[in-house]
């Protein structure tokens, strides 16, 4: 077999064996997911835990939601759509707080959620 044979083929093995990023990262096309959108987008102080609903673009099955600087329970529920499991601490005092989205090795947009 020629080199380019030997090539192509550990390319074609090497993609069929799931390495690198699944297209679903990259659906914006510019490699960076996208929020549009939280549900809700604000809650009272001491409301308790609540799923949070992000909607966007561009989410793949490793996104992890950012609350702030730490990081939420998080669930791929399409490349449109994660959540993201929100604590009664997260929320006990007013404020606001960056939400984002952090998939196929980039960051979204920073959305911020309002805490009455």
């Amino acid at each position: 077999m020629s080199r380019i044979s030997l090539g192509l083929l550990l390319g074609i093995m090497l993609m069929s064996a799931g390495c690198g990023y699944s297209s679903q990262n990259y659906m914006n096309g510019n490699g960076a997911p996208t929020i549009t959108q939280l549900m809700p987008s604000s809650a009272t102080a001491n409301s308790g835990a609540f799923v949070l609903k992000v909607i966007g673009s561009g989410f793949g099955t490793d996104s992890l939601v950012y609350w702030g600087t730490a990081t939420r329970t998080t669930t791929y529920v399409s490349a449109s759509q994660v959540t993201a499991d929100v604590t009664e601490e997260d929320v006990m005092n007013p404020g606001s707080v960056q939400v984002y989205v952090h998939s196929g090795g980039a960051n979204s947009n920073a959305v911020t959620f309002t805490i009455q």
